[in-house]
This record gives structure tokens, C-alpha cells and sequence, in this order.
């Protein structure tokens, strides 16, 4: 396929995240002669960053391949469903929720998340609290895989998420992966979302190529931007010219 004939690659950073996270992945896709645009998440709920998420993809005017990271996968569930433009799904260390399922209810279907514990919580004015973790845990907690000096500045950059972002539950009929193919690629050391919890969303899914990297934190874009470059081009190899 030309460039023009190939779909645009949309990529939905999650919470304690930012567009800039995709940088090593987006490299690796530009690379190849694909052509990706980095949303920025606003992180507020999962019906209005899916709708947000909607219109990049009508601006963009083309075919795409739509991949979320973290909490990003519950809105690019949201946001695929009944999307004609979006082709496949790529789920990096994501939620892939059915209808009614929150993040924060599949975080804690299978123990050994310990998000929880580094979260500083605070007022918004718009209502209710919105959460970012604490600095001097968060190499631990996401990124262990990364150097110090990484870290640091990614905890200084994290994008913080609202309660109602979390606790919301997808509210479409259908999520985009019951619908559209997709793949899944995340670590075996994720301390946000246990392992066990993204094995069991990616079977259920049915997934059409799981990736699962021995060590490997939350922040897999990051520390992994090859395997997850890799999950990329098997979806957009999918999509028929």
C-alpha cells in the first residue's frame, strides 16, 4: 500500500501518561512509512474522551488503526464501537472492557495491582477528585523497567485522571473488539494492571496476537517500543488495501 492508502495509526495514551509517550513507538512506525497521530486523552470520562477520540478520527478523514494504552483501552472501545473508519484495535497494557465494566473494577478482578497505594487524590473544580502518583513512587510503580532520569521527568509530566474516569462504565452496546480485530501487547511485571487481568481480557477478546514481554512494566510503549511497534504493523498489515 501507498502511504495514502494505508490507515492512519491513532494512538490513546492513558492516565499518568502523555501524547510524548508514544515517541519511541511513533519513531519506529514513521519508520516504516506509516503515518501516526499521538491524541491527547483528556482524561476526564470515558464517554467524553471516546467522543473526543471520535472526532480526531473524523478529522483525519481516513482509515485507522486505533491503539490504547492503559486506560486508553477503555476508550478506544468506546470510541471504535460502530466506527466505520476504525479498522483494528491494538491494546498496549490496556483494558478491553465488556458494557458496565470500569477500569478500576477489571484493575481489581485479579490481585496484584498496587496503583492504589501511590495515588494522590485532590478536589477539581469541575467536581469530584482526579488522582496522579506521587513522584518519589512513581519509577516503581510505573515505569521500573526505564532509568531514573526517565522517570523523573515522566513523573513530572504525567497527565492525572479523574475518579469518574476510572469508576465509569463503558456505555456502549458493543465495544469496538467484539467487532473489529484486535491485538494485545503488555509485560509480565505490570504493577498496574496484574498480568493476570490483561491475559484474561485478551482471550476474551479473542485476540488475534498476544505479546506478553518477561519484565516488562505498565510503561511498555516506553520500554518496549518495538514489540509494540511490532503489534502495530501485524494490525495495519490486516487492514486490506
Amino acid at each position: 500500500m501507498t502511504a495514502t492508502e494505508q490507515p492512519v495509526v491513532v494512538l490513546v495514551h492513558g492516565a499518568f501518561a502523555e501524547s510524548g509517550s508514544w515517541n519511541r513507538v511513533i519513531q519506529r512506525l514513521h519508520g516504516r512509512g506509516l503515518t501516526a497521530v499521538a491524541a491527547a486523552n483528556p482524561l476526564r470520562s470515558v464517554e467524553g474522551d471516546a467522543a473526543y477520540v471520535r472526532d480526531v478520527i473524523a478529522g483525519i478523514g481516513r482509515p485507522v488503526v486505533l491503539v490504547g494504552h492503559s486506560y486508553g483501552g477503555m476508550v478506544i472501545s468506546q470510541a471504535a464501537s460502530g466506527n466505520d473508519a476504525v479498522q483494528a484495535l491494538v491494546y498496549v497494557a490496556a483494558f478491553a472492557p465488556e458494557p458496565g465494566e470500569s477500569a478500576l473494577v477489571l484493575s481489581g478482578t485479579f490481585e496484584g495491582s498496587s496503583l492504589g497505594g501511590t495515588l494522590v487524590a485532590y478536589p477539581v473544580s469541575s467536581g469530584g477528585n482526579e488522582f496522579r502518583i506521587a513522584e518519589d513512587r512513581f519509577h516503581h510503580q510505573f515505569c521500573a523497567d526505564l532509568d531514573a532520569d526517565e522517570a523523573a521527568l515522566m513523573a513530572a509530566t504525567q497527565r492525572p485522571v479523574t475518579e469518574q474516569a476510572l469508576t465509569d462504565g463503558l456505555t456502549v452496546s458493543e465495544p469496538g473488539w467484539r467487532a473489529k480485530p484486535s491485538w494485545f501487547v503488555h509485560g509480565d511485571s505490570d504493577l498496574n494492571i496484574p498480568a493476570a487481568a490483561l491475559r484474561f481480557m485478551a482471550e476474551r477478546a479473542g485476540s488475534r496476537g498476544t505479546r506478553e514481554i518477561a519484565g516488562a512494566s505498565h510503561a511498555v510503549g516506553a520500554s518496549q517500543p518495538d514489540a509494540v511497534a511490532a503489534a502495530v504493523f501485524d494490525a495495519v498489515g490486516h487492514v486490506p488495501g
